[in-house]
């Protein structure tokens, strides 16, 4: 069985409460900040199709917008301070262990979208490969 409390109210507060003081033996409880929202997730993914249907090289390519969703995640992390790992995949590949957008707090994916909206007016209309 799976709880979830929105704590917006007192009401919410004390029924979590309540669920909590009778909840079996070795369940557990995790207090964590909202992630993102659906219309956030809309906004990202709509960006990155939006690029993806730009046409814009990078690396010698057109990319689709799952890559450039990977891109853009990388780049806001960096630019963020929260650095990139670039690690050996398990075949010889290079994979950039990054961060999920899906567990992103509602914060870090607005400043995503607006890292994302930045590139977006900075380089889409420009005729020149990016690299």
């Amino acid at each position: 069985m799976k709880k979830v409390f929105i704590l917006a109210h007192d009401l919410a507060r004390k029924n979590a409460l309540e669920f909590v003081k009778t909840a079996p033996d070795g369940y557990s409880v995790t207090i964590a900040a909202p992630t993102r929202n659906l219309e956030q997730n809309a906004k990202f993914h709509a960006l990155c199709g939006d690029i993806a249907k730009s046409k814009l090289v990078w690396q010698g390519k057109s990319r689709t917008a799952e890559q450039w969703k990977v891109l853009l995640i990388s780049g806001h992390s960096v630019v963020t301070k929260q650095g990139a790992e670039i690690v050996p995949g398990l075949e010889g590949e290079f994979v950039n262990i990054r961060e999920s957008s899906a567990t992103m707090s509602r914060q870090r994916i607005s400043s995503l979208i607006e890292y994302s909206q930045a590139f977006l007016s900075a380089n889409v209309g420009n005729e020149h490969e990016k690299n």
